[in-house]
């Protein structure tokens, strides 16, 4: 626990400016400690208008977004071997080895230790991206894809989605339907809908492929448009979801390279979704 700037700031503040300057030196002394957290956490806390490079910015969100992984993992208490082995899968799917490997997992274990700084840490990442849009729903994005490795949500995981989702600036209503589509997008993959890469329902004598009525409505629950909706409403949002996660796109705003194969994932679920639905109801 980190205390050593707030007793500081405090007795100092108090021997020069009696109560008044007691309250402002620990509030300076808060700052010092929350900077030793993240600095700890391996995490830089220069300000965004001092300039860091693309580089930096990038490395910042890479460690980021594993450690959060690490704590959403970590919320119900005990790291199950599912959250362990999609950590893994991520890696994989990066491609990581050697620094990028070992870096990832070193962000994912101090992201499950008791004293994490989450609020610091994601305040950072605001700051890193600028605040741009599709940045920070590609690391919401993430961490839901973490909460749903076992395929739930635990209350306690939700919970510590809806924390961050607020400290990137989404509201619960869009985490929410971020969460309702992420769950079609995993019983989606599980009908082959992921670029073939998963074929859960295929691959045994205990699974039946899914029907085509119920992959069709998770196509229509991953694009977030109702099954009733028009041609020109699907082409909409179709093209806004691919706009907002088109991998070179990401690259150009900040996305670390690393990340790309993952954002070119998502883009192709989006695309069998559509390609699904506009077969089903026929238009071009």
């Amino acid at each position: 626990m980190h205390i050593f700037g707030k007793i500081l700031g405090a007795f100092f503040g108090f021997l020069f400016g009696g109560p008044f300057g007691a309250f402002f030196g620990l509030f300076l002394g808060h700052q010092f400690d929350k900077a030793r957290r993240l600095n700890q956490a391996g995490f830089k806390t220069g300000s965004f208008g001092s300039g860091p490079s693309q580089t930096e910015r990038q490395d910042e969100f890479f460690k980021a977004a594993f450690a959060v992984m690490g704590h959403v993992a970590k919320a119900k208490g005990q790291v199950t071997k599912e959250e362990i082995q999609l950590a893994t899968i991520m890696m994989g799917r990066m491609n990581l080895h050697g620094e990028q490997r070992k870096a990832a997992q070193d962000a994912f274990r101090e992201g499950k230790e008791s004293g994490f700084p989450l609020e610091e840490v994601l305040e950072r990442v605001r700051l890193s991206t600028g605040g741009r849009f599709d940045l920070l729903q590609f690391f919401l994005e993430l961490q839901i894809s973490a909460a749903f490795a076992d395929g739930d949500v635990h209350p306690s995981e939700r919970n510590v989605l809806h924390k961050i989702a607020r400290s990137l600036g989404f509201s619960s209503d869009q985490l929410e339907r971020r969460l309702r589509m992420q769950e079609a997008a995993f019983r989606f993959q599980q009908g082959g809908g992921f670029g073939g890469q998963q074929q859960g329902y295929q691959q045994s004598g205990q699974w039946q492929q899914a029907s085509q009525a119920s992959r069709l409505s998770d196509a229509y629950d991953v694009l977030g448009v109702s099954e009733d909706a028009d041609a020109k409403e699907i082409k909409r949002a179709y093209r806004k979801l691919m706009n907002e996660h088109h991998p070179d796109k990401l690259m150009a705003k900040g996305l670390p390279p690393e990340m790309m194969n993952v954002a070119k994932e998502k883009s192709q679920e989006i695309q069998n979704a559509y390609d699904l639905i506009k077969k089903e109801k026929g238009f071009k």
